[in-house]
């Protein structure tokens, strides 16, 4: 998978979408485990945050596992039976959810929207703004609330985005990939550079467009240093105010899956996937970008507000095929198939109790710790002490040890302090101990799969 526009429930630690240079270590293991204290997961705040996922596009890239439906080159999607039926069943969707139960009768206003899929901008404006107006009705928008849509080159013109931006959308996500006609092709993407070009003048020249972000992908069949630091150069120059940079991952079901192997010709090894991960951390550091999550870059203030909420591992709504929820502690998931969609519909409309998921005390350590680290801000482990126990805390900060001194893992104070190994060393003996935890940049994040995998061990052994 590349990327997480919707948080499905997975601490596998797949989820994490970046390369993991050196082994999968095996579990951390202590003799006596620590006690997680109860932690009140259904006392987290109501959601603020959608996803809305448009599953449709003109055709699958050969590295995607997420329910889409192709429509074909040829397909309009303003005629199609398939987009207008999908629609209305979620409509429904959003018409027959209910808000979390709080303690006041109010319920905060949705703060952030997110138009996945999918390729959404092949949907008519009028379909946003039936959607946005449904959303508005069930739970209300805060007065500028972040609204981005993926929009892909070759599915808009001008005067497509000019009405979607009327229609409140303020932030485009566009899916280029690569600045390499030859790598466009060997992943199936229906557009060609031409189209990106084209896409990225219009997003640039439209005065009421003013946060953009762009996606690019490492680690593609054939993909060299050469052509990684080319896309890199052309994305920089383009200067979208964010840019997500997701590594491939090969899954089963995909064509990639029936092509290739991780790590084989003409995929590059772990060691090229991680020096291209380097290599885009220096190239944009130096051009200005923050590194703010282990895929993200974004100019000073430009985080994306709505996956900071995933980041932060609060409660979010999802909305369409395969979409998750995440309320009252509960993790909620939307069936991947149109039909078994359908009859989900049905029932919640029925008030049909679905099987949800619910998060324990251990698995709600594990999201906060793993969701943390993937940050450049890290774990606060004051917070953390407060829900998980103060035992817990100290069998991380021992376990993560070695970590610290090879300088993988970067231990700060209160007022965010870097520590040195014998600082960390004495804090871990104080009461108070140590502030934040996080992973440096990039060899820690390079090596997150195996420091999370330990910490996971710490937790649940």
């Amino acid at each position: 998978m590349l990327r997480s526009t919707f948080f499905n429930r997975a601490l596998s630690l797949s989820s994490c979408s970046i390369p993991c240079v050196l082994p999968r270590c095996r579990a951390y293991l202590l003799r006596r485990p620590p006690t997680v204290c109860a932690y009140s997961s259904s006392a987290s705040p109501p959601p603020t945050s959608a996803y809305v996922h448009l599953p449709f596009c003109r055709k699958r890239c050969y590295y995607c596992d997420f329910p889409v439906v192709a429509l074909g080159s040829s397909a309009h999607p303003d005629a199609d039976p398939r987009v207008s039926s999908y629609v209305r069943l979620l409509l429904r969707d959003i018409a027959a959810t209910k808000p979390p139960v709080s303690d006041s009768d109010e319920h905060p206003p949705l703060q952030t929207v997110f138009f996945g899929g999918g390729t959404p901008s092949l949907v008519p404006p009028t379909i946003i703004s039936s959607i946005l107006d449904a959303l508005s009705v069930k739970f209300s928008f805060c007065e500028s609330p972040e609204v981005s849509i993926e929009m892909d080159p070759g599915t808009f013109d001008k005067e497509k985005l000019a009405q979607m931006l009327e229609l409140g959308v303020n932030r485009v996500s566009l899916g280029v990939q690569a600045f390499q006609e030859e790598l466009l092709n060997a992943c199936g993407r229906a557009h060609g550079l031409k189209e990106v070009y084209e896409a990225i003048e219009m997003v640039t020249s439209c005065p009421s467009l003013q946060n953009w972000s762009m996606d690019l992908i490492s680690s593609l069949p054939h993909q060299t240093r050469d052509m990684w630091e080319e896309s890199l150069r052309c994305a920089i120059h383009a200067r979208p105010t964010h840019l997500s940079i997701y590594d491939l991952q090969i899954e089963q079901g995909t064509k990639f899956g029936q092509l290739y192997s991780p790590g084989e010709f003409p995929l590059p090894t772990e060691s090229q996937s991680a020096q291209f991960y380097k290599i885009a951390s220096q190239m944009l550091s130096e051009a200005g970008y923050n590194h703010y999550e282990i895929s993200s870059y974004c100019l000073d203030g430009y985080e994306c507000k709505h996956n900071l909420t995933y980041w932060g591992n609060r409660s979010f709504y999802g909305f369409g095929l395969g979409s998750a929820s995440y309320i009252n502690g509960m993790r909620l998931s939307r069936p991947r198939r149109l039909r078994e969609y359908t009859e989900w519909v049905q029932k919640l409309e029925e008030g049909t109790k679905h099987h949800d998921f619910h998060v324990d005390a251990k698995e709600m350590a594990m999201d906060v710790m793993m969701l943390s680290l993937r940050t450049a801000r890290g774990l606060d482990l004051r917070s953390f002490a407060r829900s998980f126990g103060r035992r817990l805390v100290h069998s991380l900060c021992e376990g993560l040890k070695q970590y610290v001194e090879s300088g993988h893992v970067i231990a700060m104070d209160d007022d965010r302090n870097l520590l040195t190994y014998h600082e960390f060393e004495l804090k871990t003996r104080e009461e108070d101990g140590v502030a934040f935890i996080r992973l440096s940049d990039p060899d820690g994040f390079l090596l997150s799969n195996e420091l999370i995998s330990i910490a996971f061990g710490i937790i649940s052994p």
